[in-house]
């Protein structure tokens, strides 16, 4: 004789809530920074759905504040599920803080609390109120698809995600040079789905030269174009006519500040110039690449907290070298090429004692590829900070 399944408990609706708050804030991928990506889902006092919210944008209202609205009434009484302690702070927008406790909400329960100055302490001014306040449920899920800002608010930069396509030998192009496509459709369009979460795409003058890359979001609806940025250290790989150059997204070329005027006329009027140091200060310069320290203070400054790095082998060697790639995502073709350029150059490391040791986070096909994700897995194993307030931060979350 069949038996009915026993209700959902309290506790087994927040779970659920949380899960749907997390997927949430993931559509706000590319279109918040410098703000966190959140997601709120309000449940009514008997623990139904009665509301959902993400941040869509920069300057817009945040997720408890759609969630909220969407509400309405039902929100007296019931519990705010969001997976980022609603900020304390006023900017463009007034504290969610507030907006909760004159909602009526009695419970607000959040997965990772604030690490901003600034934004942080909602959680005590909600519980002041009467509130009843729970954080940390589903906290390394809701850090995950917030990695880019928790990253940017605890290192001061970027989060940088090295996208490569490949052979299964580990080449990214045939001996003479011949690259189009290594991999099928399916993973060129799930690039641009990587692309669409990024305020920036970053490559580097061998990239630039060899493939004339337009670096642009294609087939993703309502996505927000990154910043396509270019390391072109002597100013001349971006020509005149360059897919980069036409307009459909901004575009920002990084070169040496040790070239005369002169060297990037030609880019006047057509792209933003960015002169930083090279590598190792200046003396002897030619022959060296951009300090990558430089270049991602830089690009931080501008708002940028996420950046995909799509090639080539020697800008993915700098990163790798300068210990400033957090995570990788390979996208590797079944075929063999047994010469060709490699995908990682020179990254200083010497001895297989000093290799960056990944740990695999994902791994799926993608058409007749196969896409594998991995962190260092000195960040895998500290994953759980990324939930924890830094104790020296000095960038504020913005409203």
């Amino acid at each position: 004789m069949a038996t009915e399944a026993a209700a959902p408990t309290a506790r087994e609706r927040e779970r659920g809530a949380m899960r749907r708050a997390v997927a949430l804030s993931a559509r706000g991928l590319g279109s918040t920074s410098p703000n966190p990506v959140v997601g709120c889902v309000v449940l009514d006092a008997a623990g139904r759905i009665v509301g959902e919210g993400w941040h869509r944008r920069a300057g817009g209202p945040h997720a408890e504040v759609h969630a909220l609205a969407e509400a309405g009434e039902a929100a007296r009484g019931g519990t705010a599920v969001v997976t980022l302690e609603p900020c304390d702070h006023t900017g463009r927008t007034g504290p969610c803080s507030r907006a909760l406790i004159d909602a009526g909400v009695t419970r607000v329960v959040y997965a990772v609390a604030d690490p901003t100055p600034a934004a942080r302490g909602g959680a005590d001014t909600l519980a002041a109120a009467g509130i009843d306040v729970e954080g940390g449920l589903l906290a390394e899920e809701a850090a995950e698809v917030n990695a880019p800002w928790l990253t940017s608010v605890r290192l001061g930069r970027p989060y940088v995600r090295w996208k490569y396509a490949a052979t299964l030998d580990g080449r990214t192009a045939a001996a003479d040079g011949t690259s189009r496509w290594i991999t099928s459709g399916e993973a060129r369009a799930d690039v641009h789905r990587l692309r669409a979460e990024a305020d920036a795409v970053l490559v580097g003058s061998g990239t630039a030269r060899a493939d004339d890359p337009h670096l642009a979001v294609r087939g993703v609806p309502g996505a927000v174009q990154p910043l396509r940025v270019v390391a072109d250290t002597e100013a001349r790989a971006v020509h005149p006519g360059a897919r980069v150059l036409d307009g459909a997204a901004p575009t920002l070329v990084a070169v040496a500040d040790d070239l005369p005027d002169a060297a990037t006329a030609h880019l006047d009027g057509h792209a933003e110039v960015l002169r930083l140091p090279r590598a190792g200060g200046h003396g002897g310069g030619h022959g060296r690449g951009l300090d990558v320290t430089a270049l991602l203070t830089a690009l931080h400054g501008r708002g940028v907290r996420s950046v995909l790095l799509e090639g080539g082998a020697t800008l993915a060697g700098a990163f790798v070298a300068a210990r400033a790639v957090d995570r990788v995502t390979a996208y590797l073709a079944p075929a063999l090429l047994g010469a060709g350029p490699a995908a990682l150059a020179d990254a200083g490391i010497a001895t297989i004692a000093d290799a960056l040791r990944l740990t695999v986070t994902a791994i799926e096909r993608t058409g007749p590829d196969l896409r594998i994700d991995a962190v260092p897995a000195a960040s895998a194993s500290a994953a759980s900070a990324a939930s924890a307030p830094a104790p020296a931060v000095h960038e504020p979350k913005e409203s």
